[in-house]
């Protein structure tokens, strides 16, 4: 059965295209996908992301088991941090990448994929062995809202006299009289925060946070524009560039594995692979011939079949289609030439230095020189 957030409802009376996104019933768009991605990148959006799952892991074990469970090192997280990780199987493929939240000392917020809430919890309860550790999901009790773009901190101001939090930590204040988890993380690209408080309050935090940015132009924010600003931002997505059969060092993602610390599962493996490579590896790529690639399309150099496309789109930012891909690693050099299959007909691509787009503070972006790309954009109109 199809699952429902609290602000369902609300997405159909604002007249979403409502679709099943790993079991949830989400909204796809508003208005557009482009318009959506648009806002976001020169004003601020609001997107429903109640289908995510939070764990409460506390115990004198916490820090011990955590660190035994995930590749990145829980040393340096201080109370009021968060820090981005990933749960790995024994031959270091990934079950998930989520988020650690360090609230207090042996105590942790874990934020997890919706399509994975029940696959991790299960994974960690049972490694949970002889640690002195409490392992409680939350995910029903707990909403989540993501509020992004320029001008995202000015709304926010408008609604709390609390002192922000810098980029990767958190705080935890009243928000309309209500107890919030307030962190300066996101899945955009852009400046931003995101929001955790109790489920029940989902649709009075919805509603303030839009009145508060009616003036500085904000929209509520669906799936679609969120999928166009990750690709923009080359962030993986669970299933495309992460899954059971790809490894964190193959999709660039060894910066998060830390194979100094104690133990952790997958350490083995990956330690290797950090050592010696790998065969294959992600690269990103924008269109030369006209054409978007889609997730699992055929890519080809030298009459060879070398991988397949993770993720790909049209870019609202460059007006240019752009993915990431796994391909073998001798094809993977920035300016190689690769043909990719769509609708059976093989078409040019490039592959070019990532991320194309990147929050740099301060409200600048670097963002890449793409192909063909209008003079008038400069990466943003």
């Amino acid at each position: 059965m199809v699952r429902k957030t609290p602000l369902a409802e609300v997405h159909k009376n604002l007249g979403a295209t409502m679709v099943d996104f790993a079991g949830w019933y989400m909204p796809m768009q508003y208005t557009s996908v482009i318009d959506e991605h648009t806002t976001t990148r020169t004003k601020a959006g609001l997107f429903d992301i109640c289908h995510m799952g939070e764990f409460i892991v506390k115990g004198k074990g916490s820090f011990n088991f955590l660190q035994k469970m995930a590749v990145n090192d829980l040393n340096k997280l201080t109370v009021g941090k968060a820090i981005f990780n990933i749960l790995c199987y024994e031959n270091g493929t990934v079950i998930d990448d989520l988020f650690i939240y360090k609230l207090k000392e042996n105590e942790y917020m874990i934020v997890v994929n919706a399509c994975n809430i029940q696959k991790d919890l299960e994974w960690l309860k049972k490694h949970k062995g002889n640690f002195e550790v409490e392992i409680n999901d939350v995910s029903d009790q707990t909403a989540k809202l993501d509020l992004q773009g320029p001008l995202s901190e000015k709304i926010l101001r408008k609604l709390t006299s609390a002192e922000l939090p810098k980029r990767f930590h958190f705080i935890e204040t009243e928000l309309s009289e209500i107890r919030t988890i307030i962190s300066r993380t996101g899945y955009t690209g852009e400046d931003g925060f995101e929001f955790y408080f109790p489920a029940e309050n989902a649709e009075k935090i919805w509603t303030e946070i839009l009145d508060a940015g009616e003036e500085y132009g904000i929209k509520p924010i669906g799936l679609g524009a969120r999928d166009t600003l990750r690709i923009e931002a080359c962030y993986p997505l669970y299933g495309h560039e992460t899954n059971d059969k790809i490894t964190p060092i193959e999709v660039g993602l060894g910066w998060l594995v830390k194979t100094e610390k104690e133990d952790f599962i997958g350490k083995e493996i990956l330690k290797k692979q950090k050592e010696h490579g790998t065969e294959r590896i992600l690269v990103v790529f924008e269109m030369v011939d006209r054409g978007i690639a889609r997730e699992n399309y055929e890519i080809f150099a030298n009459n060879e079949k070398i991988g397949h496309v993770t993720s790909g789109t049209f870019s609202p930012t460059f007006r240019k289609s752009l993915g990431m891909a796994l391909i073998k690693k001798p094809f993977s050099e920035i300016g190689n030439e690769l043909n990719i299959k769509i609708k059976g007909k093989l078409h040019k691509a490039k592959i070019v230095k990532r991320p194309f787009y990147e929050y740099k503070g301060g409200q600048k972006w670097k963002t890449q020189k793409i192909l063909n790309t209008p003079k008038t954009m400069n990466g943003l109109r």
